[in-house]
């Protein structure tokens, strides 16, 4: 049933033109363990604005913050989860974001810088039989309406790695989408904060809007 559910709020976001908007819901996930979960507060705000006018979904504006073991998570068919620190799932709440994901949602985790190392185990008490993979630069998600060869655009230097993409796949459909050394979600950001050129916030808006359009039409 919830299953059902996501089919029919995905379609409509992109196949009804007359779908009023607010009517669907992107959310912040809230998470426990002392990591700053609610860093960068403009940033759906304004991948949502770039998605309603560049690729014409009829997102609500505002979006919500929901905690990772809430039943409410279902009502979302796309969660946004970033921040610099520790992250700690329960039994519970582990239990309920693989319960959601299996039922056909999707989580993008962006590493704010200093996440990794405590995400990476949390995600195995979500699927303990999966491992992250890096996807390949011809995934789909590099090729929705935007085009990224190379895979997710590098945001802000940090260690100066190369960035990098890595998915949780179940049963062939990507399920978890993790960005790492890229920093997608300053990106998004309000230009003052950060300070980013012009054509790297927009790298990073479209990625995002990759990632919003690979969810709703597959």
């Amino acid at each position: 049933m919830k299953k059902l559910f996501f089919i029919s709020i995905l379609a409509l976001v992109f196949l009804s033109a007359n779908f009023p908007e607010g009517g669907v819901k992107i959310a912040l996930l809230k998470y426990n363990g002392g990591g700053d979960w609610y860093a960068n507060p403009t940033s759906l705000p304004n991948l949502i604005a770039f998605c309603n006018s560049n690729l014409k979904t009829s997102i609500n504006p505002e979006p919500a913050t929901v905690e990772v073991g809430n039943s409410e998570i279902f009502n979302y068919p796309f969660l946004h989860m970033t921040g610099h620190g520790n992250v700690v799932f329960s039994n519970q709440e582990a239990k309920n974001l693989r319960e959601y994901l299996i039922a056909g949602g999707f989580l993008h985790i962006d590493d704010n810088y200093g996440m990794d190392k405590f995400i990476r185990p949390q995600l195995k008490k979500v699927f303990p039989e999966l491992d992250l993979i890096e996807l390949p630069f011809d995934h789909p998600v590099y090729h929705q309406k935007y085009d990224f060869k190379n895979g997710s655009p590098k945001i802000h230097v940090h260690d100066d790695k190369a960035p990098q993409g890595f998915g949780l796949i179940w049963e062939g459909r990507l399920v978890v989408y993790y960005t790492y050394e890229t920093d997608l979600g300053d990106g998004w950001e309000d230009f003052e904060v950060h300070k980013d050129s012009k054509e790297t916030r927009t790298k990073a808006l479209q990625m995002g809007a990759n990632l919003i359009q690979y969810v709703f039409t597959q």
